[in-house]
């Protein structure tokens, strides 16, 4: 009993000593405001903030700053504008850029608005100013591109006198000294037809203003044109296709009657398209008369039949005069990779001989004929073929019954679709007669289609003869209804698919994993 008040006697002492000890020790001392800023000021952790703060102001202007250089360059060079739509829609083709930066005369294209005005009308306007700048940048200074607003400036009608201007539809004027070019929105702008018949507005679905400022350009600075009649007065097709075709690629197209009239002394070309009655014998005459010039030569008559089935005893005999001759019946095709559409026989891809595939920008597009006659060539010593079908084409005559068999029609030999004869003189000067089966091949729909070569097949020809350089420029027309890049190859898009979608996504996990550890062990 004594001992344990012993011990409770110990323990009391013990803990009097403690709180002795623990009034005795100094409290420590409450810290002041402002040095606990500074301290942390002096911290790792806010200098390794602030660097971080500056990095970050440092980077925001230089993305301001890089932002306004980048805008002035675009500005000053349209050509800097990096394009990434599928087709290319605010990038030039390749043969614009060819003809514009080799122009040796200066050219001025006046837009009829100012160019807020002209770009507020919507995205295919403004892309038509973007291929205007960069008509005028890729140029080497013979284009300058201006903006005047017709409504200020009324006078400028009185000056081009050959335009319309009581329609609302002219956009521009390209002029190169005293010629000069009115283009409206037709020439630059593809609408929709019924929409603006419905509402009386345009509704514009791609922009053709690239090949209508060039098509302008050609003709203000060609100053000696080609002369071309077309022959009237004979019941014939629409031929104003191969019209627009020809004055959009600087030649003169007039008509002529023979009926009444002459054709012109300086003219070079004679077109006779799709007549439905025969010619009468003094009009022969006529033709013959021109075509010979005096045994000086140097012309050429371009003869296109009708489909129907007419008695041309007249024409007959002047082809025959140059080694050809027409055949009844139509063309039909069996050869399934030649056939456009399986439905059809009479519509087909058709081959090249060796005339006049020269200098076609793709002779790889093929030419296609729709219900053609055949041309036979008669005197193979005057003439030749131009186009041919395959061996496995035939003739449906006009006068088939019910027993008849394709196979019939098929001789295992190829037909001529186009054939020329030609005569020469001792000075090698010489006049041609060119012959095409079918009138359809040189409508507007068939000539519109990129993926068929008729129109450039028939311009090289003419430029051949005509022995000009400067042939005309087929272009695209631009439409910007899709958004998409335009990749379409599969090892390109394998390729971003391993970039972003694999090495990406890595590198930043590895680059965020480098840093983290390099940071906790600090």
């Amino acid at each position: 009993m004594s001992e344990l008040k012993k011990d409770k006697a110990a323990e009391n002492t013990a803990k009097a000593k403690a709180e002795k000890t623990d009034a005795k020790s100094p409290k420590p001392k409450k810290e002041k405001k402002n040095g606990g800023l500074k301290a942390f000021l002096k911290s790792r952790k806010a200098r390794h903030g602030s660097v971080a703060v500056a990095v970050v102001v440092v980077v925001i202007a230089l993305v301001v700053v890089l932002n306004i250089v980048v805008s002035l360059l675009v500005e000053r060079f349209p050509n800097m504008v990096l394009d990434f739509t599928k087709d290319s829609s605010f990038a030039l083709e390749n043969d614009t850029i060819d003809y514009v930066s080799h122009i040796d005369k200066d050219i001025t294209i006046t837009v009829l608005t100012t160019e807020e005005k002209f770009e507020a009308s919507g995205n295919y306007y403004i892309q038509a100013n973007k291929l205007l700048e960069k008509m005028e940048s890729e140029s080497n200074g013979k284009i300058k591109l201006k903006y005047v607003d017709l409504s200020s400036n009324p006078s400028i009608a009185q000056k081009y006198t050959d335009a319309d201007w009581t329609q609302n539809s002219n956009m521009m004027i390209v002029e190169c000294g005293d010629q000069y070019r009115v283009l409206t929105i037709d020439d630059c702008f593809e609408y929709d037809q019924d929409y603006y018949s419905t509402y009386g507005t345009y509704y514009v679905t791609s922009s053709i203003v690239e090949q209508g400022v060039v098509t302008a350009i050609l003709n203000v600075t060609t100053e000696d044109k080609v002369v071309v009649d077309m022959i009237t007065g004979n019941q014939e097709q629409d031929s104003s296709a191969i019209k627009t075709l020809l004055q959009n690629n600087a030649y003169q197209v007039n008509e002529v009657s023979l009926a009444t009239g002459e054709l012109d002394e300086d003219a070079k070309f004679a077109v006779l398209y799709a007549p439905s009655v025969d010619l009468d014998e003094n009009v022969i005459e006529k033709l013959s008369t021109w075509l010979d010039n005096d045994g000086k030569y140097g012309r050429n008559l371009i003869y296109i039949p009708t489909e129907n089935n007419v008695e041309t005893p007249n024409l007959d005999g002047l082809l025959n005069e140059w080694g050809m001759q027409i055949n009844q019946g139509v063309v039909y095709e069996t050869s399934t990779d030649r056939l456009v559409s399986n439905s059809s026989p009479y519509i087909f891809t058709v081959d090249y001989t060796d005339y006049y595939k020269d200098g076609l920008k793709n002779p790889n597009i093929p030419v296609v004929t729709l219900f053609a006659k055949s041309v036979t060539v008669s005197d193979t010593s005057m003439a030749h073929a131009l186009l041919t079908t395959s061996e496995s084409a035939g003739i449906y005559p006009t006068d088939a019954d019910d027993n008849w068999n394709y196979k019939d029609g098929i001789k295992g030999e190829a037909l001529n679709i186009a054939a020329e004869g030609v005569k020469s003189n001792t000075d090698n000067s010489s006049s041609k007669v060119i012959v095409f089966g079918s009138y359809s091949m040189f409508t507007t729909d068939i000539m519109s289609y990129n993926s068929f070569n008729n129109s450039g097949y028939f311009m090289n020809m003419i430029n051949t003869i005509a022995n000009r350089d400067d042939a005309g420029i087929t272009i695209e027309g631009k439409s910007m209804q899709s958004a998409e890049l335009g990749i379409t190859d599969a090892t390109t898009k394998n390729a971003l698919f391993v970039v972003f979608v694999v090495v990406v996504p890595i590198a930043v996990l590895v680059v965020g994993i480098v840093m983290w550890l390099r940071r906790r062990n600090r």
